[in-house]
């Protein structure tokens, strides 16, 4: 198996991590909102009470409304006033690990079998549902590899918005694995590992197929000369498009079941992934799976257009070397 297509995706993957982890920590806060605070208490609940008597008048009856839910513009406004310019790269040193392991190991490997099955076809252009079934397969190994990268990531991205004195204050992504190893076990590194491994073969397919389709598409109308910066961004503007809308349900309740804390002798809010999702969208709406679309697309967009534009570049720089 050649190392070419690791070193390839792994380059782009992390300078695309890099660039889009500020937006990529505005969706995992926008993921996590309403998760505290259900249901309200019955102190708050029936907070105004009325003599008998005195009647009540309509204009108190928008205290009684639900607080409205922060966009992503303003829940950047809170980061930054709350922890600096430097609270938007929380966790930047495990997108670089998580990226360095998942994305070069589901790149790679979904470059090494699309080859394998081109050779085995002819060396023509394999068909897209062939394509997926790759990606399917990179994705769930890529993703097994780095859960303990994607677990420290969430967690720390998601500190901030914790009072001080629940914060766990991790200093870097190997204080942070190294903190979950000693003090919850290491197969918390694993938690939520079948989420990830499900996201990653979504996102991995729905990404690198569309790509490769929009691409071949592209090219089949404009010929070789073609093969440019537009059609790179054309088509990976595409991919970024479907694998948000493909993974945003299944990253939801990855990133709730990762952030969840387990108090001693207490059961976990959440019992697994299907528990998450039932109790997300009971009490917060179907449309509670979609939280932070916007962001993960505005993330997914520029990142899978830079992850894609560096890609072809390096592999430019690589062409002539074999390894």
């Amino acid at each position: 198996m050649g190392l070419k297509g690791f070193v390839e995706g792994g380059a782009a993957s992390v300078v695309a991590g890099c660039s889009t982890h500020p937006l990529d920590l505005i969706k995992v806060r926008m993921q996590l909102q309403g998760e505290a605070a259900r249901a309200p208490a019955p102190a708050m609940r029936f907070a105004l009470v009325f003599p008998p008597g005195v009647q009540h008048h309509h204009h108190h009856d928008h205290l009684l409304q639900p607080p409205r839910r922060p966009g992503p513009i303003a829940i950047g406004a809170q980061i930054l006033r709350a922890e600096g310019p430097a609270g938007l790269l929380s966790g930047v040193s495990a997108t670089v690990l998580r990226q360095a392991v998942y994305s070069s190991t589901s790149m790679g490997l979904y470059d090494t079998i699309k080859r394998r099955w081109e050779r085995e076809s002819g060396g023509t252009a394999l068909p897209l549902h062939r394509k997926i079934a790759a990606g399917l397969v990179a994705g769930g190994v890529g993703a097994t590899v780095g859960n303990p990268a994607d677990v420290a990531m969430v967690r720390m991205q998601a500190d901030g918005r914790l009072p001080a004195a629940e914060r766990r204050n991790y200093r870097s992504v190997a204080h942070a694995i190294a903190r979950i190893a000693r003090d919850e076990g290491v197969r918390r590194l694993w938690r939520g590992s079948s989420l990830t491994v499900n996201r990653a073969m979504i996102v991995t397919a729905s990404q690198l197929a569309t790509y490769d389709q929009a691409k071949e598409a592209i090219l089949s109308r404009r010929g070789p000369g073609g093969d440019g910066l537009a059609t790179h961004v054309a088509a990976s503007f595409t991919a970024g498009l479907v694998a948000a809308a493909a993974s945003s349900p299944v990253d939801v309740v990855k990133t709730r079941i990762m952030n969840m804390k387990v108090e001693p002798g207490a059961p976990p809010p959440y019992a697994g992934a299907i528990d998450c999702a039932i109790k997300t969208v009971r009490s917060e709406g179907a449309l509670a799976l979609y939280k932070g679309f916007i962001p993960t697309v505005t993330r997914q967009g520029p990142f899978t257009v830079v992850l894609f534009v560096t890609l072809e570049q390096v592999r430019k720089l690589l062409k002539d070397f074999d390894f």
